[in-house]
């Protein structure tokens, strides 16, 4: 589709054009969700239609454009696309409003729509929902750096003390502190998975390539721009939008998610004001999508969707 100057990557699947329409905002940013629905959402396509949109800069829509678009990777345009997808979704579909549901870099971008435009939208679902990106990474930190003294673990405990709290200036420090956090968040999550195999129609050589390249061209543009990284991802702060919501607004966070601190979410959700709104707290699931999560997605779907 022509969104925003280019073209878009959307799939729609559904059984009824009768049911809700959800539209998903994937993460990364740059990590289009596209290839793994089919696996992670079998059998949803029966109660609600749903919308993967690869993002620019994502996926598919990568594809058509390669990294000719990296000057326009701006949280303020991707909304703008996002509210012409929605747009779209209403007219082709023949709903009056969609629901949104945004997962990590996904909710930042979801918060932002269900604050720029609620006309459009019946609520707002979030996952691994991020807040504050430097208050974020603050309390990862010290997450992280607990969970190595409560289990001993010397060596974590010593290259994370000498890293000191971030912001973490240079690409080889954020590497170290990823690498832990990382370690320990696969620990603690035993939650099952679900599938994600990426379905055949994904699995080209080209479709591969493509979304590897997406990954890196995102990581280096948003999250952390040179070696102060202080990319223009990490200055994002959803309280600056206000505290009022016009639509209902709900968080599903994994308990042990070291990436977007359930803390720093579930404050968030008691600061604003929503017609309706509820913080789920969804035991052993780190950041990533557990089959718990998903079916607390799937349930909180029905629920605004009678």
């Amino acid at each position: 589709m022509p969104i925003g100057g280019i073209e878009q990557w959307i799939t729609v699947k559904g059984a009824s054009r009768e049911n809700p329409v959800v539209l998903f905002v994937h993460g990364g940013p740059g990590n289009s969700q596209s290839p793994f629905a089919d696996a992670m959402f079998t059998g949803w396509e029966k109660d609600f239609t749903l919308v993967q949109w690869d993002q620019r800069g994502a996926g598919r829509t990568y594809g058509r454009t390669g990294p000719s678009i990296e000057s326009t990777l701006t949280l303020e345009r991707i909304v703008d696309d996002g509210i012409e997808v929605a747009q779209y979704l209403s007219k082709h579909l023949h709903k009056q409003r969609i629901v949104i549901v945004g997962g990590s870099w996904g909710s930042l971008v979801g918060i932002h729509l269900a604050k720029k435009r609620p006309d459009l939208f019946t609520a707002y679902i979030g996952t691994g929902q991020l807040v504050n990106m430097r208050e974020n990474t603050r309390a990862s930190y010290e997450r992280v750096l607990a969970y190595a003294r409560e289990t001993k673990d010397a060596r974590a405990t010593e290259e994370l003390t000498q890293l000191g709290p971030p912001p973490f200036v240079g690409f080889a420090k954020w590497r170290t502190f990823r690498k832990w956090r990382n370690t320990y968040q696969a620990k603690l999550a035993t939650a099952p998975r679900p599938d994600s195999k990426p379905s055949a129609e994904y699995a080209t050589d080209k479709d591969l390539a493509d979304y590897e390249a997406a990954d890196d061209l995102n990581f280096a543009h948003f999250n952390f721009v040179g070696t102060s990284m202080t990319g223009p991802m990490m200055d994002i702060d959803l309280r600056k939008l206000g505290k009022d919501f016009k639509i209902p607004v709900y968080i599903i966070q994994g308990a042990v998610d070291m990436n977007a601190v359930p803390e720093i979410a579930r404050d968030y959700l008691e600061w604003i004001n929503a017609p309706a709104k509820q913080f789920i707290l969804v035991p052993d699931t780190a950041h990533a999508d557990s089959i718990a999560s998903l079916a607390q997605v799937r349930r909180v779907l029905t629920m605004v969707g009678q």
